[in-house]
């Protein structure tokens, strides 16, 4: 027999700790009780409790948002403060957060408690909405001692008329009445709870179609279907499920869950380990967000919301792909789970208020005896590693393996391999030896030239000057600082140093060879290439292709390179140097170790705050404005997207890959809106973190999304929802409405870049983002 160590004793009781947690986890959905829940059928919406502490209730339906503290226009204004929530099918009910008394509204008269007044004095410590029935465990809500019996009541008629309820004869049973339950679930024609003598009865007219009698385990969350029932086993954390298999097919064996939520023919579980949602039964699991954490989450017939981890911010998404989806969620912070009396067990935290950046709040809960207890996660998602341990405040914290700087995150991150290692470290060998021998024949190539400078210099004066090369490359730095360019760069030739012209077998040798492990992207001109020089600087490699060449005489060549050798800005990714040998046209340039604004908002980098996000565009349209109006002669980019802003290594953004001056000036003019409206786009892609075009959307076009919601004042709904929710959204609303001024039909209406450039400038500078 295999003896067990302390160490192994204390991880046995942890997960056994951690999965005694899931009792207070929050379950929302159809039938079950949370801080969000839905209503279901034609007349459904969506409540959630905010996290302001005030135990307000905000509601949403199709295409509407409001608070129940809003003005008295709003349809659902008139609902008190909940403690929790639970939804059926056209109404919604709760316990109050003040006396644990339940309260039954529908969509039709919020103001109406639709609790038999029989009931509407009596306190509950949990409460079930079914289609149309409701049952309640009686017993204080915020008691330690949630044990309790149930009562049930019946809706009459049309829940959206405010019909009323009546005392149930349907769910009256003289066996349940002398059971005791801590929680409940409904569904339609059933109801089930967990017994304090372990296992789970059911009952009501429909109660003998799910097959639960005998099922003996002990459940930590149930979470009820129209006809189906599904539970998390207390120990193990796996799933088990009764009736209606259609609802519950695929369901996930072994994967451990804190929490269930459930619509009519499907449910949905959030994992012990990431806080990743899974989806079951009949639903496309493809739409559910990968990579993001959930506290909480609830579905309705065809949409499912949940409240994110990382920010609390409501996010809602699809449960089909045939679906219209018309529930756009409030932009508020809602509660990550109920507000319990009690301190939290091993395997959970208290969740701290102060990480919302919310000035004045101090907790999620109206008592300061209250807490939030939160399970703690076990793993990240895919794409980041475990960068601190959770603890009694705060949940663990996960990093983006882009910003994986040591070995102890290699392994989770696939970075890097003791091969990788050793082929880095032949590479640094070879270029040390390059370095060596290019210094004795540096020194050897002076000596030459001091004997033949004199004479070379001799010849020119009498040659005197020819048609070539005439731009920078090559000219002395006095010459630079002397010219009469009214225009100058903006950076000294002192500070950037003449461009250079590089040997092909250098560029070769600094590329591996222009291998595929060193592409950084490629274009319609060609291959960009990582290279290493023997200095040890990192560049960017330009190579054209041979379309590029066939099309490009040399004259041309040389025209672009007295361009982009006189650009010169903080803003603009600048020329180093070129080649031209072997009939390769290949460019030099600084490298942006970052990469592009695209790679960070939909290519898996680490995500952007919305500081950066918002100084990144400031950049991005200096760069611009410096292209338009002072480059002499003035240059139109053409292909102004987020792939061709790039990041130095001070996140700095960087305009690259601009076209070239055209021959007229009304080409100027008319290509130079067609700049604002692309930037328009690129301002678009930075406030939703949507691609300019995804088939994964409807419609795909990113303006055609955007642009009518903007005019209809509801710029909020573009916010992208996997950043943190700054304390101040007004920078972000502006940020809209210059979007939808560069989008313009008419290009005449829209402003130019110097306008967008200093209305960003003074965003940043008023630093009211935080």
């Amino acid at each position: 027999m295999q003896m067990r160590t302390p160490s192994d004793l204390r991880r046995s009781l942890l997960l056994i700790s951690l999965l005694l947690l899931l009792l207070v986890a929050v379950a929302s959905g159809f039938g079950s009780m949370g801080t969000i829940s839905a209503a279901f059928g034609d007349d459904g919406f969506f409540c959630a409790i905010d996290a302001s502490g005030k135990q307000s209730v905000i509601c949403w339906s199709k295409n509407s948002s409001s608070t129940s503290s809003s003005s008295s226009a709003s349809p659902f204004s008139d609902i008190p403060e909940m403690a929790a929530l639970s939804g059926g099918e056209g109404f919604l009910c709760g316990l109050l957060a003040n006396t644990s008394q339940a309260y039954c509204w529908s969509d039709g008269d919020p103001g109406k408690d639709l609790v038999p007044a029989v009931h509407q004095t009596t306190a509950y410590s949990h409460i079930a909405a079914g289609k149309d029935h409701v049952c309640a465990v009686r017993g204080s809500y915020y008691s330690e001692h949630d044990w309790g019996t149930v009562d049930c009541w019946d809706f009459v008629g049309s829940t959206n008329q405010s019909s009323g309820s009546v005392e149930s004869s349907l769910f009256s049973d003289q066996y349940i009445s002398n059971l005791v339950f801590r929680k409940v679930v409904a569904g339609e024609g059933f109801s089930c709870g967990g017994v304090r003598e372990g296992g789970v009865v059911c009952w009501g007219p429909k109660s003998a179609d799910l097959g639960v009698a005998g099922v003996s385990d002990s459940f930590a969350v149930l979470a009820s279907g129209k006809g189906s029932l599904c539970g998390i086993v207390e120990g193990s954390g796996e799933v088990k499920c009764w009736g209606d298999n259609s609802s519950f097919a695929g369901h996930p064996a072994g994967t451990r869950f804190i929490s269930l939520g459930a619509g009519s023919l499907h449910f949905c579980g959030i994992r012990a380990d990431n806080h990743e949602v899974e989806c079951w039964g009949n639903y496309n699991s493809s739409l559910v967000p990968r990579g993001s954490g959930f506290l909480a989450i609830a579905s309705s017939d065809f949409t499912v919301c949940g409240i994110r981890e990382v920010d609390l911010v409501l996010d809602c998404w699809f449960s089909n792909t045939s679906s219209v989806f018309d529930y756009d969620p409030p932009l508020e912070l809602c509660s990550p789970g109920l507000c319990t009396a009690g301190s939290c067990s091993d395997g959970q935290f208290a969740f701290n208020a102060s990480i919302l950046n919310e000035q004045g709040l101090t907790s999620l809960c109206a008592r300061r005896d209250l807490n939030i207890c939160s399970p703690c996660g076990l793993n990240c998602s895919e794409g980041f590693f475990l960068s601190s341990p959770c603890t009694a405040h705060a949940d663990r914290i996960c990093t983006p393996c882009s910003l994986c700087q040591n070995s102890s995150c290699w392994k989770v991150c696939s970075l890097p391999s003791s091969k990788e290692m050793q082929l880095k470290h032949f590479h640094q060998q070879r270029k040390l030896l390059i370095i060596v021998g290019c210094s004795a024949s540096g020194l050897l190539l002076i000596l030459i030239c001091s004997l033949l400078l004199p004479r070379v210099v001799a010849n020119l004066k009498k040659e005197g000057p020819k048609n070539q090369f005439s731009f920078c490359i090559g000219k002395k730095e006095k010459e630079m600082e002397t010219s009469d360019d009214s225009h100058p760069p903006l950076v000294s030739a002192s500070s950037v140093g003449l461009a250079q012209v590089f040997r092909l077998v250098e560029v070769k040798d600094a590329t591996n060879g222009f291998k595929e492990f060193n592409e950084l992207g490629r274009g319609s001109y060609g291959f960009v290439y990582k290279a290493v020089l023997p200095d040890g600087r990192q560049v960017a490699v330009k190579r054209a292709n041979a379309a590029t060449i066939i099309h490009t005489n040399s004259r041309e060549f040389e025209m672009e390179l007295d361009i982009l050798c006189k650009v010169r800005h903080a803003n603009i990714v600048n020329l180093l140097g070129y080649c031209s040998e072997m009939g390769e046209r290949l460019l030099v340039y600084e490298f942006m170790p970052h990469g592009s604004l695209h790679d960070h908002l939909h290519g898996g980098l680490s995500p952007l705050n919305w500081t950066l996000r918002l100084r990144i565009a400031m950049q991005a349209a200096k760069g611009l404005e410096y292209l338009h109006k002072e480059a002499v002669p003035p240059i139109v980019h053409r292909d102004v997207k987020t792939s061709n802003i790039l990041l130095d290594a001070d996140w700095v953004g960087r305009i690259a890959d601009f076209g070239l001056v055209t021959s007229s000036e009304r080409e100027v003019s008319e290509d130079i809106k067609s700049d604002i409206y692309n930037f328009g786009i690129v301002l678009l892609e930075i406030l939703s973190g949507r691609k300019a075009y995804d088939i994964d959307y409807a419609p795909p076009n990113l303006v055609e999304w955007a642009v009518p919601l903007i005019r209809r004042g509801k710029a909020a709904a573009l916010i992208d929802r996997y950043v943190s929710l700054p304390r101040n959204v007004e920078p972000l609303l502006k940020l809209a409405d210059m979007a939808d001024l560069a989008l313009r039909d008419n290009p005449n209406e829209r402003p130019s870049i110097s306008e967008i450039a200093s209305w960003l400038e003074q965003i940043v500078k008023d630093g009211l983002i935080f």
